[in-house]
Formats: C-alpha cells, sequence, structure tokens
C-alpha cells in the first residue's frame, strides 16, 4: 500500500479582516445587511457561502414582509428535518432588530415524529393545511413535507405568502424534479413571494436549477466565499486536497486522518469501490486505528477511545443506523445548543451520508472524505463543514482520498473517471475561492471604487483594478467582446461560475487538457466552451455567447495563471509573494508581464495547465503514464460537431486575415482549423455519397 505526498491541490490564505462577523445597528451582518436591503423584491436568490448567516438573513427579510409588506404568512423550507434547527425562535431586538423571531413548537414539523421523510406523512400534510387556515405566522418543515402538501392543497393555497427555500441546489429544471415543477407553477401563478438560499448554486449534475425565463425574474444577492473567508477574525487557512492511494483505503487513512484534529470523516458508499462492503466493520477499524476502544458514554452515546499518549478521543458514529434509538441518541448530543460553543465536546464524527449541509460544528478542522463524491455541489457542502470561524481554529482541510487509478485492474476506465471529477472539484473551488473578475475592452476608461495601484489608471496599457473590501478585479482585455443583452450581462455579472463547472466537469476536455499532448488549448478555451456556451444559453445571440464564452475562460484562465505565479510556478528568480495575497499578487504580476493583454492570448492558455502540475506532484509518474495510455487508445479522429465548429471557427478567422488556415502552417491552431475545415468536407462528401 502506497499513499501520495499530501499536497494541496488549493491554498487559500485569509486576511482576517474580521469584517464578517461586524454587525450594525439592527444586529445584521454584511451579508444579511446586503439581502436586507432587497427585501422588497418578490423573488430573491441569496447566493452566500456556508456559515455566512443565511438563515437569520432570511429571518429579517421575512419578519419585514410578514409586518410591512402585507404578507399572510411565512413557510421556510429546509431538504432535512437536522436543518431546522437553524430556524427556531431567535431574540433579534436583543441585537438591535425591531421583532424576534418566533416559531410556535407546533408549527416546526422538522421536530415533529413522523414518517421517513421522502414518504407521505399524511400528519404533517395536514398540519401545514391546519397552519394556513390559522392566524399564526411562521412555519418550518422539509422540502419533502413541502412537496407533499403542495400536492394535496394545491398551489393557489399558498397565495399571498413567502415560501423561503434553504439549500436551494436541490430544486432543478428537470420536469421529474417535483419541488422545481411546484416552483415553475408558482412563479407561473405569481401570488406569492419567494426567497431561495443556497451556498452552492450550480448542480453536480450540471442541470439548470431554473429555466433562464425564471431566472430572470429573480433579484439576485451574492456574497462570495472570498468576502466571507477574509473577514473572518480566526482561520488563516484553507486547504484542499485529493490524496491518491493504491490497496485498502482503510490502510491508507492513517497518512491523512490526524488525531489532534476535529475531524469528519465520510466514509465511501457502500457501492462505491473504494468501499469493503461492510460499512459497520469500515467505522469499527478506523476506531481501532485511533486507539483502544474503551465503551461507550451512556449520555451521548459517543465512542471513548483511548490513544497510545493516554487522551481520550470522544467519537460520533452516523453510520451504524441498525438501531435508531442509539443514533438519535448520538444526534441530539451533537445539536445540543449548550454544547455549541464547547470545544471538547466531540472530537472525530464518521459519517456516510449525514453531517453535510447545514450541519453546524464550527470546530471542525478538518473534512476528509473517502472516494469521490457523486456531485460537485456534495463536495462544496462538505467543504463547508470545515469552513467556520472559531477561537483558536487557524486552519481548515479538506481531503479526498481516492484509489489511485491502475492500468492492470477492470476497472480503470473508473477509476479515472473518479480522478478527472476530484480535478474538476478542486478547479471548480478555486474559482469559487478566487475573487470576483470585472471584464470590459483595452481602454474602455477607469471603473470607480478600484484600485489601480501607485501609478492609477493609465491610458494604453493593461489596467488591472482591484476593490479589496468586495474582493473584485476589473481587467482591460483587448479584443474583449461586451455583453449586449441583460441577460448576457446577469451571465457575465452573476453566472460566470456556472458556465466554468459545466466546463470543468466535461470529461473529454479534462481528459484532452490534461493528458493529451497534441491538443491545442483553443479547441478547448473556444470550441469545447463555445459549445458549452451555446448548450446552455441557446436564446443568446451568436455575439452574446461569445462574449459570455469569453469572459468565462477569462475568468478561469486568469485564475490559474494567477496560481501559477503565486505558486512560483512560472516565477522567476527572487519573485515572492506574501502568503495571504498570494493569488492577488500572481493577478497582479501576471497583468504587469503581460501589457498588452488580449483574448488570443488569453485563449491560448490551457485551462487545464496549473492542475495538471499538482497532479504530477501527488501521483506517482508510472500511474500518470499508464492513464495517459488509456486515454490514448480512446482517441477517435475529429468527430462530425467538433468539425462543425473548427470550420466556424475558420471561416471567422479567413474574415480577419484575408486569407484560410493552412494544414501545413507552423502555428497548431491554424493547423488545427484547417483540419476541422478537412474533416468537415470529408463528412459532407460521406453524407452525398450515401445519398
Amino acid at each position: 500500500m502506497t499513499t501520495s505526498k499530501p499536497i494541496p491541490a488549493v491554498t487559500f490564505q485569509t486576511a482576517r479582516t474580521g469584517a464578517s462577523a461586524k454587525s450594525n445597528e439592527l444586529g445584521m451582518r454584511p451579508m444579511q445587511e446586503r439581502a436586507y436591503a432587497k427585501r422588497g423584491e418578490q423573488y430573491l436568490l441569496i447566493k452566500s457561502p456556508p456559515a455566512s448567516g443565511k438563515s437569520r438573513a432570511l429571518m429579517f427579510i421575512a419578519l419585514d414582509k410578514l409586518n410591512n409588506q402585507g404578507l399572510k404568512q411565512a413557510i421556510i423550507v429546509v431538504p432535512e428535518k437536522s436543518i431546522g434547527g437553524s430556524f427556531a425562535d431567535e431574540p433579534l431586538s436583543k441585537f438591535g432588530f425591531w421583532a424576534d423571531w418566533m416559531v410556535k413548537p407546533q408549527w416546526n414539523l422538522c421536530n415533529a415524529p413522523g414518517a421517513d421523510e421522502e414518504r407521505v406523512d399524511p400528519s404533517k400534510v395536514k398540519a401545514v393545511g391546519q397552519f394556513l387556515a390559522s392566524e399564526d405566522k411562521t412555519l418550518v418543515c422539509t422540502h419533502a413535507t413541502f412537496r407533499f402538501a403542495v400536492e394535496a392543497l394545491g398551489v393557489d393555497a399558498f397565495d399571498n405568502r413567502l415560501i423561503a427555500i434553504d439549500e436551494f441546489h436541490h430544486v432543478s429544471a428537470n420536469p421529474d424534479n417535483k419541488l422545481g415543477a411546484f416552483l415553475a407553477e408558482f412563479m407561473q401563478r405569481d401570488k406569492c413571494h419567494i426567497v431561495a438560499m443556497t451556498g452552492s448554486y450550480f448542480r453536480g449534475d450540471a442541470e439548470a436549477v431554473m429555466m433562464p425565463e425564471d431566472e430572470a425574474k429573480f433579484e439576485s444577492v451574492t456574497y462570495t466565499y472570498y468576502e466571507q473567508l477574509n473577514g473572518y477574525e480566526h482561520l488563516k487557512s484553507l486547504n484542499i486536497g485529493y490524496f491518491f492511494y493504491n490497496g485498502r483505503y482503510l490502510d491508507a487513512i492513517e497518512a491523512v486522518l490526524d488525531p489532534a484534529k476535529k475531524t469528519i470523516v465520510h466514509i465511501p458508499s457502500v457501492n462505491s469501490r473504494e468501499s469493503t462492503k461492510d460499512k459497520i466493520k469500515e467505522v469499527e477499524e478506523i476506531m481501532d486505528y485511533l486507539g483502544d476502544w474503551k465503551g461507550a458514554d451512556p449520555v451521548t452515546g459517543f465512542h471513548l477511545v483511548e490513544l497510545p499518549d493516554g487522551r481520550t478521543l470522544k467519537i460520533a458514529d452516523l453510520v451504524d443506523d441498525s438501531d435508531a434509538s442509539k443514533r438519535s441518541k448520538v444526534l441530539a448530543a451533537l445539536k445540543d445548543p449548550t454544547h455549541k460553543n464547547d470545544r471538547d465536546h466531540i472530537d472525530i464524527i464518521i459519517a456516510l451520508g449525514m453531517a453535510k449541509e447545514g450541519f453546524d460544528w464550527i470546530w471542525c478542522e478538518h473534512a476528509l472524505t473517502v472516494g469521490y463524491r457523486s456531485s460537485l455541489t456534495e463536495i462544496i457542502q462538505i467543504i463547508g463543514r470545515a469552513t467556520r470561524d472559531a477561537p483558536g481554529k487557524e486552519e481548515a482541510n479538506f481531503t479526498n482520498l481516492i484509489a489511485e487509478p491502475d492500468a492492470a485492474e477492470a476497472t480503470v476506465v473508473d477509476a479515472i473517471n473518479d480522478t478527472l471529477k476530484a480535478i474538476a472539484a478542486s478547479l471548480l473551488m478555486e474559482q469559487v475561492l478566487a475573487p470576483r473578475f470585472n471584464f470590459t475592452p483595452k481602454d474602455a476608461g477607469p471603473k470607480a471604487d478600484f484600485d489601480y495601484g501607485e501609478g492609477g489608471y493609465v491610458e494604453g496599457q493593461t489596467n488591472v483594478g482591484f476593490n479589496e473590501e468586495r474582493g473584485q478585479f476589473h481587467f482591460e482585455i483587448k479584443g474583449l467582446v461586451e455583453p449586449k443583452s441583460p441577460e448576457a450581462n446577469r451571465i457575465c455579472q452573476e453566472d460566470l461560475n456556472e458556465v466554468i463547472t459545466a466546463f470543468v466537469q466535461d470529461k473529454a476536455a479534462l481528459e484532452r487538457g490534461l493528458f493529451d499532448e497534441e491538443t491545442v488549448p483553443e479547441e478547448l478555451t473556444q470550441v469545447k466552451m463555445g459549445n458549452i456556451v451555446r448548450e446552455r444559453y441557446p436564446e443568446l445571440d451568436e455575439e452574446d455567447q461569445e462574449a459570455v464564452r469569453q469572459h468565462a475562460i477569462a475568468a478561469l484562465n486568469l485564475t490559474q495563471k494567477a496560481k501559477q505565479l503565486a505558486s512560483g510556478g512560472d516565477a522567476g528568480e527572487g519573485d515572492e509573494f506574501k502568503a495571504n495575497t498570494a493569488l492577488l499578487d500572481g493577478v497582479r504580476k501576471f497583468a504587469m508581464d503581460v501589457r498588452d493583454l488580449d483574448i488570443d492570448l488569453i485563449d491560448r492558455i490551457n485551462p487545464f495547465e496549473a492542475a495538471y502540475a499538482v497532479l504530477a506532484k501527488s501521483m506517482s509518474e508510472g500511474t500518470l503514464k499508464q492513464v495517459a495510455a488509456v486515454i490514448e487508445k480512446r482517441k477517435v479522429s475529429i468527430p462530425y460537431e467538433e468539425a462543425r465548429d473548427l470550420a466556424i471557427r475558420a471561416l471567422k478567422w479567413k474574415q480577419e486575415r484575408g486569407r484560410a488556415p493552412e494544414i501545413t502552417a507552423q502555428d497548431p491552431w491554424e493547423k488545427r482549423l484547417a483540419e476541422g475545415v478537412a474533416a468537415l468536407a470529408k463528412f459532407r462528401s460521406q453524407q452525398a455519397a450515401n445519398g
């Protein structure tokens, strides 16, 4: 058994400004104040990371809608019972607000006994109906209870009420998603208010959360990870890494599980290749590795494990579901509000499907996940368990322990797919954690509220401005296409990460960008990204689609180049970057080195180059060669769709230069365009021959 060196794929150093924890005269933190300013909107979408205060933001907004906007009632909808506690009574007036948040016990249906949430519970559906007929103001229930209630009572029963959906990424525009279908009906009827909240708006399955015409009705409030983490008081850094092993994960876990760190361990699904197929024994073996089992605490149900140094760990087992009462005791102990600020209450939590979104344990320092999870959304949520700010907690870590691909295995294709998905997750997290980019064409003039450094804005050169408070860059790019329609402008301002998510999840793009040395970067940046934008936003015209493509690839590639420079990958001798401003310094250095930044230059950057550099450090050279060999065997000639797209690009190339691209050209992109034209001509001649 071997395990890779612990080299993080992503490292984010925080500025620790303390701004995230500061409250205004109404008791609102920055994100809550930003959301409350939009409280008059009928449809409001709040995109904000874990621990930023979304639950309390909703309380402020709901109270205003009930008291000042004439709505009858507020219904809070959460994905699972455990999250219902986030909406318990809150004395907001104690902190300066003009009202308190109150939910009568009978209307918090997350605390009510009942059947499994994915089956109809008639008593809870009846309770929702009774609430709607009452004079009371607030109800909390699960997504499932709400779905069943809407089915039974009809959409019109919720007229003139606020429907607040927490963890909104569970909604989908897919017609099979009932919550998404009901949302569309509510919006078509247009007689209720909706507040949607999520820390990970993109879905791991790359399905749209809402149809574009519905999403356009929402006013967005965005509070970024960059703002949240930089505004902490205590947390200095967040490290995200995928580490490879061969053999059994239970033999490899000792290399990454540190008993000195407060940790949530998510063991693999029993259906995954990493699993031993006996989840109970896996938990026992993890505890056996840590030390000697000394029984279970009779009050909390926590396992007591004595370490070799004599210290006793308290471990919560959320995997064993054979005894419902025993697991309920453990869950109740974990949620006990009297121990929320007690660092010594629990040391390690071992889970499988629990302790993810909405699970609040501020002391968690390490989220250790075995095996690749099914979606990027799930990974984002798991990472969020470790990113709470807490006294004495200076570092947070997410580790994805993955079985190393072995070309000798029959499952090599699945292994490679898991590896590619892990890389996609790290790329996305880099984008999520990075400052936001604002792009304009060259010489468009300075943007207000942006700092352009000592020399200020200089006409005729590449200008980079930075707004430290909001974590935003302003970049001028020569040849940049600007969005014209309101929808394209909204996408460029709000949804670039959703476009990038779809791109980094494209398996063919990942394979070619990482392991095919013959791939020309423009095939990825222009053709692949162009395809994704066209498929995702078919309602946009060609110019707006190109604007979205350029903005998305610029945001991705500038982050990747900045990462390389900040880590010394491309930096010259003597280049040093302060730890807490590494990414900012990397972006500024890139702009300084490239005085005439244009979109063609950005398109010539392989988006996966920096990811490969990290992969090469964490995976053995032999395995990398094996993976490349397997992917090489799967290569095919230019497919029809790609040939057509290359031919379209070739036509634009000809219009700009006055000649067609040549297949004998030294420039690899010109050569590839000519190959695309030739391949398309061959396809069309074959079609003509076949009648």
